[in-house]
């Protein structure tokens, strides 16, 4: 059954309360809370990169449309009933495409705004490739391809790791957090912060990522119920509570107790340090994406208790598996909830002084093919993305948008448009940003030799 494959479930076995457990307790104990005026004053030096996952694979063909007449009428005929309207799309006009008009799905009203202010950018026809890859090349097999494509965990994983001819296991968010943890005064602990459940992304070679919910809790907050009280909560905390003092004759009972103990310090310093957060006068909406992003908001917010100079963070949304006659609807309300969820974002990072310091982008496990299946669309490959922030070279169309032909020049065949920019370089040019050195860099990402240009220039 084809599935969006959204890791945001919550589980309840022994083997995740461990690993949770351990990423909360990977990182050295805190420093006091009380850091001095010098160190509450080094935003000047901050940079946060927040990845947005919209699993099940975003059909980029009504994200990001045509609109000269000749171009829509393209456009139009293969998509069906899938089609938007000309005049129903937002206009937008890159700067840098020589007079192309362009449109948005009409839900993104934010993006638009956001966009015409050049504070946001797109990356067109952007997906996972092991080298650049024509499509002469793609039909006779003279080239590698990305395993598995077209399936949904296998792209949503190679999308994470950022390699995609290797099963190496870490992520590139999390092999960037290991090169910066260093100018963390925390280290780790605060580098790495995912508000969307476990994602290979922010799992690095060392580094483990620090898992919030988007209400702020943090897996353990149970043993700070009041052990004095009825109800099971506070009965579970009294026993937890007695079982951690008490002295293990077992050495991997000791371990996994200290390791315990570590994590709720460590969950007990974030809760201190959130329950200080400013309140935002930016309004958020009341959606999934836009309390997460809240909550990475209010993370960014405190991240000088924590000497954070550095800080990836990791966010999802689920649905876009659309192969359905909903396919409509359903992206309407979706592009509208991450339209709205990343402009309240961008506000708040505004509010907070650091608006050129945050940049948030989106990813997906892939695009959908271009003609409809006559209901909605089906599993594709390239599609295009968006960039967003004070940092971002806004009001730019970078990549090469497709040829929206089926069996043209682009097409892998049913409307799957071969990408013609990389994972690799989408991923690197922010990384450069976010101050990592083109040595490691291309240690981060090591098919990133392959390609022309490791920096698409849409960052400064």
């Amino acid at each position: 059954m084809c599935t969006d494959q959204m890791s945001t479930r919550t589980s309840t076995s022994r083997r995740i309360f461990i690993e949770q457990a351990s990423a909360l307790a990977a990182a050295p104990m805190l420093a006091s809370l009380g850091m001095t005026e010098t160190l509450a004053q080094s935003a000047q030096d901050y940079k946060a990169l927040v990845c947005i996952f919209m699993f099940g694979g975003n059909d980029g063909n009504n994200l990001l449309i045509p609109r000269d007449p000749s171009d829509w009428n393209q456009y139009a005929g293969p998509r069906g009933r899938l089609a938007i309207p000309r005049d129903q799309t937002l206009s937008i006009k890159p700067s840098n495409v020589q007079g192309r008009e362009f449109g948005l799905h009409p839900a993104m009203t934010g993006i638009q705004t956001l966009f015409t202010s050049g504070k946001a950018a797109l990356v067109a026809n952007l997906g996972t490739l092991a080298a650049p890859l024509t499509k002469a090349q793609y039909q006779n097999n003279q080239a590698q391809k990305p395993s598995n494509l077209f399936s949904h965990s296998d792209q949503q994983f190679l999308w994470n790791t950022g390699i995609a001819d290797n099963s190496l296991r870490s992520g590139w968010g999390g092999r960037l957090g290991d090169r910066v943890a260093a100018m963390n005064q925390s280290g780790s602990l605060a580098t790495c912060l995912s508000v969307g459940g476990n994602s290979t992304f922010l799992n690095g070679d060392t580094i483990r990522p620090f898992p919030v919910s988007p209400s702020g809790q943090f897996g353990l907050d149970f043993l700070d119920s009041s052990t004095s009280g009825n109800g099971e909560t506070a009965a579970l905390s009294q026993g937890m509570t007695q079982m951690l003092a008490q002295p293990q004759a077992n050495v991997m009972d000791g371990v996994w107790l200290e390791i315990l103990g570590g994590s709720i310090v460590n969950q007990r310093q974030f809760s201190s340090a959130l329950n200080g957060a400013p309140l935002f006068q930016t309004a958020f909406p009341d959606t999934g994406l836009a309390s997460a992003l809240k909550m990475v908001a209010r993370l960014i917010s405190v991240r000088s208790t924590f000497g954070a100079k550095r800080q990836v963070f990791f966010a999802g949304i689920g649905g876009f598996d659309t192969h359905g006659e909903d396919q409509p609807q359903r992206q309407q309300e979706l592009l509208g909830e991450v339209s709205n969820a990343m402009t309240a974002f961008y506000n708040a990072t505004v509010e907070l002084g650091v608006g050129s310091n945050v940049t948030a982008f989106t990813a997906s496990d892939f695009g959908r093919n271009f003609p409809t299946n006559g209901r909605g669309s089906d599993h594709g490959w390239g599609s295009h993305h968006l960039v967003v922030g004070g940092g971002v070279k806004g009001n730019a169309l970078y990549g090469t948008f497709p040829t929206l032909v089926v069996d043209g020049p682009d097409d892998a065949g049913e409307g799957r448009w071969i990408p013609t920019t990389s994972v690799d370089q989408y991923a690197a040019t922010m990384a450069s940003w976010f101050g990592v050195n083109s040595g490691d860099v291309n240690l981060v990402f090591p098919n990133l030799k392959r390609f022309a240009s490791a920096n698409l220039g849409f960052m400064f």
